[in-house]
């Protein structure tokens, strides 16, 4: 109990260091309270990255919160944070709806983007914002989707167990205790891009994506839940979606926004396919199978709570008689890549970064030119949003809106 006390303290309340010279200068778009966990906490711990200025609709916000948060400057305009050319990043933690038009612009500026997942609205802006001409210029600006789950320790190694040609089945899920969301906020308006799917579904979508290493080939169903009666019937709080993969697997995944009052852990389930072990023990005309099922419980919150199981189930069988059966298991953890261990052992990091601060290594090596071990590269973003709007489009709700500007 008290090394879990003793972690949490230490993410959450994590010790200030020294700034380097050549620190990364961000500026922040919207004085958003999701900022205070992506990017103001972890950016304590980060020697090369400097929170140097914010810009909100409503200065008098803006002031209050670079004055709580420590933040040096307060912009009158988000241009004005795009044309100063002492700020050499920007995070868009915006409504989704803004996400392109302020990424693009920030890439027009010449200024490096981490961009609030989702990255865009649909699958269109996707495809429009990482193909715009400027990054594929030499020393383009970096552009980062921050799903921070991916970086974690704990989804690295759960990942490095599954063989994509291996997988069966996968199912995952996710929830948000009903009390996390007010029927009047932004996640249920959808000329916001809001729902549960694009908001929070998107985490399970990217990890099922990672685990097949593939894109799905169609959206076999989709069921949602939605506000009756409120004017909010096109965004979802709660869905079922089904889909299929190039190698005939099955995916299966739900979320909700609008959950129970106990907060049920997330987790993400992968069955294989049943594989015959050979036996020189066994007698003639038997046939000994297994049968793996891996899961990781906690692959939204894993500094948290979090543990990979591994079961094994074996079965000796005579002429399709079932003659035994019993189950091998196995669990792991690793709250740093050292824990994992092997190809993991040297990666960086403390039991104390939390899945944004795993992300912000990455970001700032990307942007200093720097090898990284991780990545959310451009197609996998679009990959993300393909998916999402596929399920809106099976479930009849529609793909979200761009909005114009």
């Amino acid at each position: 109990m008290a090394s879990i006390i003793g972690r949490l303290v230490g993410a959450f309340y994590p010790t200030v260091v020294a700034k380097r010279d050549n620190a990364v200068k961000l500026g922040i778009l919207g004085a958003a309270n999701v900022a205070h966990m992506s990017l103001l906490t972890p950016a304590k711990s980060h020697p090369e990255i400097v929170i140097q200025a914010v810009a909100a609709r409503d200065r008098k916000r803006a002031e209050e919160y670079a004055k709580a948060n420590g933040i040096p400057e307060v912009k009158d305009s988000y241009q004005e944070m795009l044309d100063d050319k002492n700020i050499d990043a920007i995070y868009i933690p915006l409504p989704t709806s803004f996400h392109y038009e302020w990424a693009v612009r920030c890439i027009k500026a010449g200024k490096h983007v981490l961009v609030e997942k989702p990255c865009v609205s649909n699958a269109y802006e996707a495809e429009k914002l990482f193909n715009l001409p400027e990054l594929s210029q030499p020393n383009a600006p970096v552009i980062l989707e921050a799903f921070h789950t991916l970086f974690y320790p704990s989804w690295q190694y759960f990942l490095s167990f599954v063989n994509p040609d291996d997988i069966e089945h996968i199912h995952s899920q996710s929830m948000l205790p009903w009390y996390f969301t007010s029927k009047d906020g932004i996640i249920f308006d959808y000329n916001l891009s809001g729902g549960a799917m694009i908001c929070m579904g998107t985490y399970n979508f990217a990890a099922i994506r990672q685990l097949f290493r593939a894109e799905p080939i169609e959206c076999l169903s989709c069921e949602t839940q939605t506000f009756p009666g409120e004017g909010r019937a096109k965004c979802d709080i709660a869905f079922k979606a089904k889909f299929r993969f190039p190698n005939g697997a099955i995916a299966d995944t739900e979320s909700t926004v609008r959950g129970s009052s106990i907060w049920t852990p997330s987790s993400v389930s992968v069955t294989n396919k049943e594989v015959i072990v050979p036996d020189k023990s066994l007698p003639s005309g038997h046939e000994k199978v297994m049968k793996r099922e891996l899961t990781l419980y906690g692959f939204l919150n894993g500094i948290v709570w979090h543990r990979i199981d591994i079961k094994d189930r074996y079965t000796v069988r005579s002429n399709g008689k079932v003659i035994k059966t019993w189950e091998e298991k196995k669990s792991h953890k690793a709250y740093t890549f050292k824990e994992a261990g092997g190809k993991f052992a040297d990666f960086p990091g403390e039991d104390t970064w939390i899945s944004y601060r795993h992300m912000l290594e990455q970001f700032v090596n990307k942007v200093k030119g720097r090898e990284t071990q991780t990545w959310v590269s451009g197609e996998d973003s679009i990959g993300h949003m393909k998916m999402i709007d596929m399920a809106y489009e099976k479930s009849g709700l529609g793909i979200r809106p761009t909005r114009k500007y």
